[in-house]
């Protein structure tokens, strides 16, 4: 991969009221001449942020075939303002529908990154419940982790876990990708029960491409699967990647990560 030209500068929105307010971080790449082509918006994983490889290169992407990118942080993420303990699927939704507001005047393609898939598919039921659903021109998950919390964090909860969450509110567990713990807290676990998208069929009105590793210790492949088969209206593609891990950061993953994107642009 080559090198990335100068990064865009960082501009601010304050979402929320009062003791909710807080401010999001956002890097706008503008397209040097004027283009029809969607918008690429990031949307990151949990504890994830604008800096990331993956994120930078869809921003080298928009640069190289001339359309718009959006990166931002969600709260307690980043350059963001906010507690990442007060987090939840709701609070991060609320800011992304707060970014595109902003950021993208016509159509764009939610690229959302493990978490980010989740926060891109309830963005989509906000649009389309007010009737703006035909905004996005496409889907590109990776490593789509919806409905996590229930799925996947609750269901292997210890007795230790369940204590802590019911004494301290949070518990904590070993990251592999930083020194810092991994925190998760009762107020992200409820609020993921009324934000559940693999609660029935899942209309998204728009192309899909799904990238998912099979070595993922993370998210389970089958996880993707899963919802895909809650997809059955859509124009839905996958790309398993037999040795992929969670984060598909590597050179060839981002190869793929581009075709996904260029192949939907063309589907724009």
């Amino acid at each position: 991969m080559s090198t990335l030209p100068a990064e865009t500068e960082i501009t601010w929105i304050k979402v929320g009221a009062d003791a909710e307010a807080r401010s999001i971080a956002m890097r706008i790449f503008r397209a040097e001449l004027p283009s029809n082509r969607p918008a690429l918006v990031w949307l990151g994983g949990y504890r994830s942020d604008m800096t990331g490889t993956k994120a930078l290169e869809v921003e080298r992407h928009a640069q190289a075939i001339g359309t718009d990118c959006v990166r931002f942080d969600y709260s307690g993420h980043g350059a963001s303002g906010g507690d990442f303990k007060e987090g939840t699927i709701s609070r991060w939704v609320e800011e992304s529908l707060a970014v595109v507001d902003q950021a993208v005047a016509g159509r764009m393609i939610l690229i959302g990154s493990s978490m980010g898939a989740w926060v891109a598919l309830r963005l989509i039921e906000e649009l389309r419940a007010r009737g703006q659903g035909k905004r996005v021109a496409g889907l590109v998950l990776i490593a789509p982790a919806p409905d996590f919390t229930a799925e996947l964090i609750e269901p292997s909860l210890t007795e230790t876990e369940r204590a802590s969450l019911a004494e301290r509110g949070y518990f904590e567990e070993p990251s592999e990708y930083s020194p810092e713990p991994n925190v998760f807290t009762r107020a992200l676990i409820q609020d993921g029960q009324k934000n559940r998208v693999l609660k029935g069929p899942i209309a998204t009105g728009c192309p899909v491409h799904i990238l998912q590793g099979m070595r993922d210790p993370d998210v389970p492949y089958t996880h993707a699967l899963k919802l895909m088969e809650h997809m059955p209206a859509d124009d839905v593609v996958m790309t398993l990647i037999r040795d992929g891990d969670h984060r598909l950061s590597r050179d060839e993953d981002i190869f793929k990560l581009k075709q996904a994107i260029s192949a939907m642009l063309a589907k724009a």
